[in-house]
C-alpha cells in the first residue's frame, strides 16, 4: 500500500506539468481527472496506513526503487510503471502537441505498472479478505485500466501510437 503512494506521487507531478506544458484543453482536462483522482487515492492510503500503523515510504526526489535479491546479489529494481529519470528529463522540456503525446504514452506506461502492484496487494495474505482494501484496489485497477483505455484512444484519434518512447 505505502509503494502506490510513491507510484501515484509521480503521476501527480506530470500531470500538474500540464497547464505550464503548453498542454491541449483534452490533455488538461485528463490531467486534471488523474491529479483528482491520484491526490484522493493518495490521501486514503495514508490515511489506512496511519489506521493500521503501517510504515510509509519516505519521500525522495528519485523515482521509488524496489530491492530485488538477484542471483545472490542486491539490486535494485525500478518500481513498476514508475518512468525513469531519463523519460521525465525528456518530458520535462516537452511543450504543447510534443508534451501531449509524450505524456501520454509516458502515462500508459505508468498506469499499466499499477496492475502488477494491485495483483501483488490481492496476492498479500488476507488483503483479499478486507473489504476496504478489497475495494480500494478493485477501484485503483478499475480507474487505471479505464484511463488506459481513454489515453489510447486520445492517441489513436490523433494518429499517434501508444507505444512509450
Amino acid at each position: 500500500m505505502s509503494r502506490m503512494i510513491a507510484h501515484h506521487a509521480q503521476a501527480v507531478l506530470i500531470a500538474s506539468w500540464a497547464p505550464t506544458h503548453n498542454a491541449s484543453a483534452e490533455l488538461q482536462r485528463v490531467a486534471e481527472r488523474i491529479l483528482v483522482s491520484q491526490r484522493d487515492e493518495i490521501e486514503w492510503v495514508r490515511y489506512w496506513l496511519a489506521e493500521k500503523g503501517e510504515p510509509m515510504l519516505q519521500r525522495t526526489s528519485a523515482p521509488p526503487r524496489i530491492p530485488m535479491p538477484i542471483h545472490e546479489m542486491d539490486h535494485d529494481q525500478l518500481m513498476s510503471g514508475m518512468l525513469t529519470d531519463a523519460q521525465i528529463a525528456t518530458l520535462d522540456p516537452a511543450r504543447g502537441a510534443a508534451y501531449d503525446t509524450l505524456f501520454l504514452t509516458l502515462m500508459i506506461q505508468h498506469h499499466e505498472g499499477a496492475i502488477p502492484m494491485v495483483n501483488a496487494l490481492f496476492d498479500s495474505p488476507g488483503a483479499g479478505q478486507d473489504e476496504t482494501v478489497f475495494r480500494f484496489a478493485s477501484d485503483v485497477f478499475s480507474d487505471q485500466t479505464t484511463e488506459i483505455a481513454r489515453i489510447e484512444a486520445i492517441l489513436k484519434a490523433r494518429g499517434a501510437s501508444a507505444t512509450p518512447r
